[in-house]
């Protein structure tokens, strides 16, 4: 047997115990310095939710990956498919970068959801989180901002402030707190989704990787939507709030006992892969308030936004207002977008847009608009999003190309 199988696959699962990871601060991707050139860590996510932490060196290959997980997991190799966005991992690994969520999934004929979690059967498995309790998927210089929400949310966790969950919704969803105990960040798992596995609210029944809510878009890849509209959203036009991909460690998540979504009393810390959007504080939403009173130039940066990632779900709700004058006359709000899990389906659908039927989209683009517009550089998107979110889907990257096309024409 290989010397790499025998090697401990350091597991994160929804069901086991985990020594604290509260003991350090956020060091972002500091710990990956100083190892040898070539070794990676990446996180391997079950159908069913469960979350596997591992390291991969040069020697390491699908096959030698998926043996150490048979170690963990008892899948046996040849009942079970290593997946990365589009790729099934047969052989060779030099695509998967440092941090990368990988799905593991059993082939259809030995598919079970019997059980909420696969459990580690291995004697020599460590079931210890030896990262932080907030682990950011991802090295963009975009994430600065939340990088710096991870640190305030790691001192509230330190202190004994513990998140929110979000009772609206159709998802699980949770506000993160700072030590003031005020909420910075909402955060989505992607096992919790609408049919997912460990959905909280009864809608459950599918694996990951299942067309979804939107036969278009699979279950447990709205996360990586939701950073990608942001990553898009160049210089803030749009005024998407900084989103990332997250590996995070909580007992608040949800786990269900099996395929009936009953919920698993005993809480325990769970790590998850997830969205991570800063909050931002808002008087009410768009289906709260007159839309005459919206900015012309507000509306018109979503609407180009949401044709350029063809949003299928740009509804009122989604769109959040805050006064900027305490009364809320025409010019004095600000329009945040948020929840673009539902962009950038891989095949065309009937997309929805509210502000269509707005006055605002009546009137002609300015010529900021315009020049903006002109600056797309939809091929040049595709390959950043390549670079920041290798797991995406091309099917999605052929949508984001066609729309941008008409978009500028």
């Amino acid at each position: 047997m290989s010397p790499n199988l025998d090697s401990p696959v350091q597991t994160q699962m929804a069901v086991a115990v985990f020594k604290s990871p509260l003991s350090g601060e956020y060091h972002g991707n500091k710990r990956m310095e100083g190892k040898s050139a070539g070794r990676r860590r990446v996180f391997v996510q079950t159908e069913t939710g469960c979350v596997l932490g591992m390291e991969l060196d040069r020697s390491d290959n699908a096959h030698t990956v998926k043996r150490r997980l048979q170690l963990a997991l008892n899948v046996p190799t040849e009942e079970s498919s290593l997946t990365f966005g589009d790729m099934v991992l047969k052989n060779d690994l030099s695509a998967i970068r440092n941090d990368s969520p990988l799905l593991l999934t059993r082939n259809l004929l030995h598919r079970s959801s019997s059980t909420p979690c696969l459990s580690p059967t291995g004697r020599d498995i460590q079931q210890k989180d030896h990262s932080g309790p907030i682990e950011i998927l991802g090295h963009s210089d975009s994430f600065d901002r939340t990088k710096q929400l991870v640190e305030e949310i790691v001192k509230g966790m330190k202190i004994g402030v513990d998140p929110i969950p979000v009772h609206n919704g159709l998802g699980g969803a949770y506000y993160f707190r700072n030590n003031r105990g005020e909420s910075v960040a909402i955060v989505k798992p992607t096992d919790e989704e609408p049919f997912a596995p460990n959905n909280p609210k009864g809608f459950v029944g599918k694996a990951l990787g299942q067309p979804g809510l939107k036969r278009s878009v699979r279950v447990g890849e709205t996360g990586y939507r939701e950073v990608a509209a942001y990553l898009l959203d160049y210089g803030h036009f749009a005024n998407v709030p900084p989103t990332a991909l997250v590996k995070i460690s909580h007992s608040i998540f949800n786990v269900n006992d099996g395929v009936n979504g009953n919920k698993l009393h005993n809480k325990k810390l769970v790590s998850k892969i997830a969205s991570f959007q800063q909050f931002i504080p808002h008087d009410f939403d768009a289906s709260d308030h007159g839309t005459s009173s919206f900015p012309v130039a507000a509306v018109h940066r979503i609407g180009i936004l949401d044709i350029r990632i063809f949003n299928t779900d740009r509804h009122a709700g989604n769109l959040l207002v805050r006064k900027l004058d305490g009364v809320g006359r025409f010019g004095q709000v600000e329009l945040t977008p948020i929840d673009h899990g539902l962009c950038l389906p891989e095949s065309l659908e009937d997309p929805y847009f509210e502000w269509i039927h707005w006055p605002q989209a009546s009137i002609p683009f300015s010529e900021d608009e315009l020049a903006y517009i002109e600056n797309l550089d939809p091929i040049g998107d595709s390959e950043m999003l390549r670079r920041e979110l290798p797991m995406i889907r091309e099917a999605c990257l052929r949508v984001l190309v066609l729309c941008t096309i008409f978009l500028k024409e």
